[in-house]
């Protein structure tokens, strides 16, 4: 019989991967590093920074968990059962290669149904540079959302309340990704209704967000590695992550995070208008 995970062992654990994966990150951060890329047509980096992290990561699961399947964005599917990880070993690796410390580790317990679905249950962000580390469970009614500071200081996140567009304020990592694509005009519709827009920072908009600071998050084209780490932070923190269309983020896709749900129903209302 499976043995059921609970909060605290799956923070220690979680834990254990984010100091894992910092003693490979920090030391190769602002360094000269030898970049390729996946694709031959565009730019889409990856470093042995990522590869050492992710290999690492998956090491430690194997070993701690052998029946888990694993998601990662380098060394792709692993089958299991039970409980899914999802890990993404620099999300932001243009940021990471640029010197930017926007850059972070996203590792997602998920479980899996009957159905083969998968539920999010944990999610943990990491920015060691900066020493911000996020933490979310979900779990029938049980739910937290915090930051740990240096390690060590821990604070409760809530989002914060904005019911309309005009009073928003709105990120994405990059309002080019939306130029010339069938969504744009969607994009340029929602983006000139809002307070402020702010661009770049990848997964650490979305911690924002939790953490009371950003409104909205709209983005497209993500990974499932890229999301379902942050899904329990903004839920537990208040808020809601959703596809365009209001249905489950899981895989990627269309992402929609917002801090209020009034604000999330009028912007869903816009996608589709």
């Amino acid at each position: 019989m499976m043995k059921e995970i609970d909060k605290d062992t799956a923070f220690t654990f979680a834990n254990e991967l984010a100091d894992a994966a910092a003693k490979i990150t920090l030391p190769l951060f602002r360094q000269s590093l030898d970049v390729s890329s996946k694709m031959q047509d565009g730019f889409d980096p990856v470093t042995k920074a990522d590869k050492d992290t992710e290999q690492k990561l998956r090491d430690l699961i194997n070993a701690q968990y052998p029946d888990h399947a694993i998601l990662g964005e380098e060394f792709g599917f692993k089958a299991g059962t039970g409980y899914q990880w999802t890990i993404d070993p620099i999300d932001g690796t243009r940021a990471y290669i640029s010197g930017m410390p926007s850059w972070g580790t996203l590792i997602a317990l998920s479980k899996i149904t009957d159905d083969g679905n998968l539920t999010a249950l944990m999610g943990l962000a990491d920015q060691p540079y900066i020493k911000e580390r996020y933490f979310g469970w979900m779990s029938g009614d049980a739910a937290e959302a915090s930051m740990h500071s240096d390690g060590s200081d821990k604070k409760n996140m809530a989002t914060r309340p904005c019911k309309a567009i005009e009073d928003a304020v709105l990120a994405t990592t990059d309002s080019n990704l939306f130029m010339n694509t069938p969504t744009e005009n969607i994009w340029l519709n929602i983006s000139s209704q809002t307070r402020l827009n702010r661009y770049g920072g990848d997964w650490y908009n979305y911690m924002l967000l939790a953490d009371g600071h950003i409104d909205v998050v709209i983005e497209q084209g993500l990974q499932a590695y890229d999301i379902q780490a942050l899904i329990p932070i903004i839920s537990a923190a208040g808020g809601i992550v959703s596809d365009w269309k209001g249905n489950t983020p899981m895989q990627g896709g269309e992402v929609l995070a917002c801090g209020d749900a009034d604000l999330h129903a009028q912007i869903v209302r816009l996608l589709y208008a």
